[in-house]
């Protein structure tokens, strides 16, 4: 082309590009037709992002139900299942009450344990639930978007999510447990003498403790925690009682009319005095007071030793099980003016059985009593020295002494009363931590509170 030529050819289409600038008449169709792509590509995002949304909101919804499932379960067993572990099945259960089942409909779940994110309470066990899905590319593409994976024939977008959750946020096992909903459920008065450190407490009331927090470590109530333990938490969930149903192991009574008691002046029957090295097995009845003579060991591996409407005088000596004994004391009767409950000065050293129906209880009293079973408890009227459950569920308790484990049991020791006042010296030995090898269930706040913690 020549100079001449190219010079005309540019100023026409400046001229025309002037005039087109110039001259608007009409301009809105072209103006759409360049506009037109844009425009439908962004419809189409917001379309899809919005359906993408949906879907990511209602994963959600699903993952964190399906971790908070797999934290309330809080097991790793596999029992009644072929595959997988029953905190996974209740996880899919929960994800599948929001239209969620791994390998249906493009779906992937999974529920798994995972280290806990740093929000999470210390000692907590973590359950992460992922869930995925895929989704087809429709008007997007349009605008040239791809997705990120392939899907059938064309291309798809991966929408994920993740929920964990934690149990065991604050959770420990007790040693000391009050019953009562009530306000006056768990006291303590003054003084910074009281030391109940490797132990917490449980209140099924207010727990209020005046000028010391007994250094438990941890003080949980179902009401209001005014005090108690250096980490303390109102408004616990008091965990069910499952002691009172031992109760059904106490046998029928087959004492005779009349249960002697400890006369203010002479003595008690003979059958009513016991003393020496006792090779009793089994259940061993015994009505009315039970006063000792002299030291006295139990030798039998399992015994269970009934006092009915009657109390337990050590009398200034030492009741005791032997190296590979074990045993329980149960108080049972008919109430009335009958009292329920260990006294006298001397030492009271009990192992609780590790099996069997009393296993891990120490001292039992019935549930049915009603009276006759409050008492102060010094120290050394009697010592304790016991691995195992003190049951009192009816028991209007004063705790003032200390509790070491018992010469040949392990360190396991677990107080429950009706209301407990902890004055003076309360003291239970540190590390209580072996209820596990002395055979008893402990209550616990761990595994009744799952939070989602991401």
């Amino acid at each position: 082309m020549s100079k001449t030529l190219r010079a005309s050819w540019d100023h026409l289409v400046k001229t025309m590009i002037r005039r087109f600038l110039i001259d608007r008449t009409a301009a809105v169709a072209p103006l759409m037709a360049m506009l037109l792509l844009p425009i439908s590509g962004a419809i189409a995002i917001a379309v899809e992002q919005g359906e993408w949304y949906y879907f990511q909101r209602s994963m959600q919804n699903a993952a964190d139900a399906a971790a908070l499932a797999a934290a309330v379960n809080d097991s790793a067993s596999t029992t009644g299942y072929t595959s997988g572990t029953a905190y996974q099945h209740e996880a899919a259960s929960a994800a599948g009450k929001f239209g969620y089942v791994d390998g249906v409909n493009n779906v992937t779940l999974a529920t798994t344990l995972t280290d806990c994110p740093a929000n999470a309470a210390s000692g907590s066990t973590c359950y992460q639930t992922s869930i995925s899905t895929v989704v087809p590319i429709g008007l997007s593409a349009l605008v040239g978007f791809r997705g990120n994976t392939a899907f059938g024939n064309g291309r798809g977008q991966i929408i994920p999510v993740t929920a964990i959750a934690a149990v065991g946020a604050g959770g420990h096992d007790y040693c000391i447990w009050s019953l009562s909903p009530n306000d006056d459920s768990f006291r303590s008065n003054g003084g910074p003498k009281p030391d109940l450190q490797g132990c917490s407490i449980m209140s099924n009331g207010n727990a209020t403790c005046n000028g010391h927090d007994l250094g438990a470590f941890y003080g949980d109530a179902a009401g209001t925690n005014d005090g108690c333990g250096e980490t303390r938490t109102s408004g616990v969930p008091a965990p069910p009682d499952p002691y009172a149903a031992l109760a059904s192991n106490i046998p029928a009574d087959t004492c005779p009319s009349g249960y002697p008691q400890i006369p203010k002046k002479g003595s008690l029957p003979a059958t009513n005095i016991i003393g020496g090295s006792l090779d009793w097995t089994g259940d061993k009845e015994l009505c009315g007071d039970i006063q000792l003579s002299a030291d006295t060991t139990l030798t039998g591996s399992n015994t269970t030793v009934i006092i009915r409407n009657g109390m337990l005088d050590l009398n200034g000596h030492t009741l005791k099980t032997a190296s590979g004994a074990a045993a329980t004391i149960v108080f049972a009767g008919t109430g009335g003016s009958y009292s329920h409950y260990p006294s006298g000065s001397g030492t009271l050293d009990i192992k609780a059985p590790t099996s069997g129906p009393w296993s891990g209880v120490a001292m039992y009293q019935d549930p049915a009593l009603t009276s006759g079973v409050s008492f102060t408890y010094s120290g050394n009227s009697p010592t304790w020295d016991i691995t195992g459950l003190v049951y009192l569920p009816k028991a209007n308790v004063t705790f003032s002494g200390a509790v070491n484990k018992s010469s040949n049991g392990s360190s396991c020791f677990l107080l429950v009363a009706w209301t407990l006042l902890v004055n003076g010296t309360g003291n239970i030995f540190a590390n209580n931590t072996d209820c596990a090898n002395a055979g008893l269930p402990v209550p616990s706040s761990a595994g009744a509170r799952a939070v989602l913690v991401q």
